[in-house]
């Protein structure tokens, strides 16, 4: 499932149609799905109209809703909600929810915000990254959530490949997708079943490769493919990620194109290391 940066027009106005188009080639690229309006989707930046007309778009374009797992962050639950019953109106199949990022909530908050989105009918998948919203989806937590009937899967964004483990024994039932591109290989082997990728945007057919090879175990090819993806990789879990899938997607032909503000374009230092490695990614083949 490839969480889909949206392209803008030069003055900041979404590309609706370029949005579609792109949806459609990663799905005949060989990805199963899309989450727009997730933190690539500069959801944050969009106009509630912006954000659902996305949502409609990328139903449309998938051909199937299932394909299709909305970002509903929200600062309040309501409008998490809200926005979890606007994607099953859309026709979407699932939704992707962070807990409560107003504040460090506890842990009592995070159960009530994510019973409360599961309330609108969609199947919740967790998404844990508490670098960003400094709450900590532990194991333990996630086993009370899945137990309360609150998420099916979490995009586990940690990095500690440890958890997984942990995971497995609290929960067996609970779904784990890999939730930062950079560890793909290490949480395919340790279990996950699923994956929630941002650089597919760019080199949509060699990650989805290196994804079926890692989770089946066919390390004969995921291994030496991890390895030469692993410097676009890595950007997925760095503050420039958006900016750094952009500018890997305007090289390889794609509809990356500007942010919107806050964020502004890479520094000339780093865009220049994020070129070089598209390119070397090109010259091999991967694109």
């Amino acid at each position: 499932m490839v969480a889909t940066a949206l392209p803008f027009h030069a003055d900041l106005r979404v590309d609706h149609d370029g949005y579609a188009e792109h949806v459609a080639w990663l799905i005949e690229s060989g990805c199963d799905g899309v989450v727009p309006n997730g933190s690539l989707g500069e959801y944050q930046t969009l106009t509630d109209d912006e954000r659902a007309r996305v949502v409609r778009t990328a139903v449309e374009a998938a051909g199937d809703g299932d394909r299709v797992m909305p970002g509903v962050a929200a600062y309040g639950s309501a409008e998490a909600r809200r926005w979890a019953e606007q994607a099953g109106e859309a026709g979407a199949g699932s939704v992707l929810l962070l807990p409560p990022n107003a504040y460090r909530a506890d842990e009592a908050a995070v159960r009530a915000h994510y019973a409360e989105v599961a309330r609108a009918g969609l199947p919740v998948v967790a998404y844990n990254n508490p670098y960003d919203t400094k709450v900590d989806l532990t194991p333990q937590l996630l086993a009370e959530l899945y137990n309360e009937g609150s998420i099916v899967a979490v995009k586990e964004f940690t990095g500690d490949v440890r958890r997984a483990y942990e995971i497995a024994e609290l929960a067996p039932g609970l779904d784990l997708l890999v939730g930062a591109d950079d560890v793909l290989l290490e949480l395919g082997i340790a279990g996950a079943v699923g994956w929630i990728a941002g650089y597919p945007n760019a080199f949509p057919e060699a990650c989805a490769t290196l994804y079926r090879a890692a989770l089946s175990g066919d390390l004969d090819t995921a291994v030496p493919l991890y390895r030469a993806l692993h410097p676009l990789l890595r950007w997925d879990s760095k503050p420039e990620f958006v900016q750094a899938i952009k500018v890997s997607m305007d090289l390889v032909g794609r509809p990356g194109g500007p942010v919107r503000p806050p964020r502004s374009p890479l520094p000339a230092d780093i865009e220049a290391v994020v070129r070089a490695a598209t390119e070397k990614a090109m010259a091999e083949g991967l694109g």
